[in-house]
C-alpha cells in the first residue's frame, strides 16, 4: 500500500495560498443528486476548520510572544478562508432540518468508523456511548422531518444508515460531573488514537455549535425549536466527554502540530474517497494548504521548544485513511450490548450499577420532571398520533425488544433500571473483565 507522509512533502509560501472572493464562493452541491457521504465530508471538514481556528485563537490569547502570535494569525487567516469556502458548498434550498439529517448521519457513521478502529478501551467506550445517542438523535430529527416537511429521511441518508431508536434521548441527560473521562497519555497511545480524539471532538463541537445557533431560527414549530434545544444539550455533554480525552500535558505547540497533522489526514482521506469531481479538487487544494500549515507548525515547535516533530508524532506516515461507509451491523451490535449503559464519574457503567443516590437520577429528576415537556418524546408522540406509528428505516426489527414497539415511545430504557436489560457490556467485554474500566472507575486521573 502506498504511504503518504505530509512531513516529506514540499510546502509552499503561505501567502500564495490566500484566496480571492470568487474562490471563496464555490458553486454549492445539488442537494437532490449529491451522495450523502459527500455532504457528510463537507460538514466534517467545516467543523475541522472551525476547531483549527478556534484553537489558534485560544493559543494566541494565552501567548506572550508577539512574533509567534503573528505566525498564528497568518495560518489562522487561511484556516478561516478554508472554512468559509467549505461552508458555502451547502445550497440555499437545503433546509435547516435537511442539513441536520446529514449532521447526524455523519455523527453515526464517523463515530462507528473511529470506534471500530480504536484500540484504546477508554476512547472506544466513549465513542460507543455517544454513538447510540447520536443514532437516536437521527431517529428523532427524522420523525420531525417526516411530520413537518413530508420528506422521507431514508432518501437523505441514501439507505446507508438505519433510522430507528437506540438509547432514548430522554435517558441521555446526565449530571455534568458524569461527563469527563480520564485523559490519555500521548506518549503511550497510537497516533491513530490521537487523531480519533481530535477528529471526534471537532465534529461534535461543530454539531453543538450548529444546534446552538439554529434552534431559535427553526420556524416550522415550537416542538422543533425545543428539539434542537434539547439535543443541543446532549451535544454539549458529548463535547465535554471527548475533549476530556485529550492529553492535558501537551504543550500549545505540540497541540498545534497535532491539529495540522489531523487536517492533513482528513483532507487526504477526503481526497482519496470523494466521488464528486469538483469538490474533490477543493479537497486537493486544501490538502496542499494544510501541508504548508503543518510545516509551519513543525518549524515553530523546533524554534520555541527545541523539539523535532517526530517527538510528538513518531511516524509521519498517515494511518489507514478514514472512509465514511455504512456501519449497520456494527451499530446493531452496539445497540444490542450497550444500550443500558450510562456514565458515572470517569467511566461507562451499566445503569443497574448506579446507586439510588447517583447524580444521574438527581439530574434526571430535575430536567425530566415532566415528561410531557420533553421535546424528544413529544416529536415521536406527534408522529404516532398523526400516522399511528413512528417513522423508521430499518433492515430488520430492532435488536432490543424494548425498542420494537412502533406505537409507543420508550421513555424508561436506560433511565429506569426496572425497564432496562441487565445484560450490558462495555468495550466488547463484561465490565468486570475490562481492565481499563476498573482503572478509570477508581476516581483517579489515570492515563492510558
Amino acid at each position: 500500500m502506498t504511504t503518504f507522509n505530509p512531513f516529506e512533502e514540499k510546502p509552499i509560501n503561505i501567502e500564495k495560498t490566500f484566496l480571492d472572493w470568487k474562490s471563496l464562493n464555490p458553486r454549492p452541491y445539488d442537494k437532490h443528486d449529491t451522495d450523502p457521504y459527500t455532504k457528510c465530508r463537507i460538514i466534517l471538514m467545516n467543523g475541522t476548520e472551525f476547531e483549527a481556528q478556534w484553537f489558534s485563537r485560544n493559543f494566541s490569547r494565552h501567548c506572550y510572544d508577539n512574533e509567534l502570535r503573528q505566525q498564528l494569525a497568518l495560518v489562522r487567516r487561511v484556516e478561516q478562508q478554508q472554512q468559509k469556502r467549505i461552508s458555502c458548498l451547502k445550497p440555499k434550498d437545503e433546509s435547516i432540518l435537511e442539513h441536520t439529517i446529514s449532521y447526524e448521519q455523519l455523527a453515526v457513521d464517523l463515530t462507528s468508523v473511529l470506534a471500530k478502529n480504536e484500540c484504546n478501551c477508554t476512547v472506544k467506550n466513549a465513542l460507543n456511548l455517544a454513538l447510540l445517542e447520536d443514532f437516536d438523535h437521527l431517529y428523532r430529527y427524522s420523525n420531525l422531518l417526516d411530520i413537518e416537511y413530508g420528506i422521507h429521511p431514508e432518501k437523505l441518508v441514501g439507505g446507508y444508515t438505519e433510522i430507528m431508536p437506540a438509547r432514548p434521548t430522554i435517558s441521555e441527560h446526565r449530571h455534568p460531573l458524569d461527563s469527563i473521562f480520564p485523559y490519555v497519555n500521548n506518549d503511550k497511545v497510537d497516533t491513530l488514537t490521537k487523531l480519533n480524539i481530535g477528529i471526534i471532538t471537532a465534529a461534535e463541537q461543530q454539531t453543538m455549535n450548529y444546534y446552538m445557533n439554529v434552534a431559535n431560527l427553526y420556524n416550522k414549530s415550537d416542538v422543533g425549536r425545543r428539539l434542537y434545544q434539547e439535543i443541543g444539550m446532549i451535544e454539549e455533554e458529548h463535547v465535554s466527554q471527548y475533549e476530556s480525552l485529550k492529553d492535558t500535558r501537551a504543550t500549545w505547540l505540540e497541540e498545534l502540530l497535532l491539529h495540522e497533522y489531523t487536517e492533513c489526514y482528513l483532507y487526504y482521506s477526503c481526497l482519496q474517497t470523494e466521488c464528486h469531481s469538483r469538490i474533490k479538487r477543493i479537497w486537493e487544494e486544501c490538502l496542499l494548504q494544510e501541508i504548508t500549515h503543518l510545516h509551519k507548525a513543525k518549524d515553530l515547535l523546533h524554534k520555541y521548544e527545541k523539539k523535532d516533530w517526530d517527538e510528538v508524532i513518531p511516524d509521519g506516515d498517515l494511518p489507514k485513511i478514514l472512509v465514511l461507509q455504512p456501519n449497520i451491523g456494527y451499530v446493531r451490535d452496539v445497540i444490542a450490548t450497550t444500550t443500558g449503559n450510562t456514565q458515572q464519574g470517569l467511566c461507562v457503567v451499566p445503569l443497574h450499577d448506579l446507586p439510588e443516590s447517583a447524580n444521574f437520577y438527581k439530574y434526571q429528576n430535575i430536567v425530566n420532571r415532566d415528561i410531557s415537556c420533553v421535546a424528544s418524546h413529544n416529536v415521536i408522540d406527534c408522529r404516532i398520533k398523526y400516522k399511528h406509528k413512528d417513522y423508521r428505516y430499518q433492515t430488520a426489527p430492532s435488536p432490543l425488544k424494548e425498542l420494537r414497539d412502533r406505537q409507543k415511545d420508550n421513555t424508561t430504557l436506560a433511565r429506569d433500571p426496572r425497564c432496562t436489560p441487565k445484560e450490558s457490556t462495555v468495550c466488547g467485554t463484561t465490565e468486570n473483565s475490562c481492565s481499563c474500566i476498573s482503572k478509570s472507575c477508581d476516581g483517579k486521573t489515570t492515563m492510558f
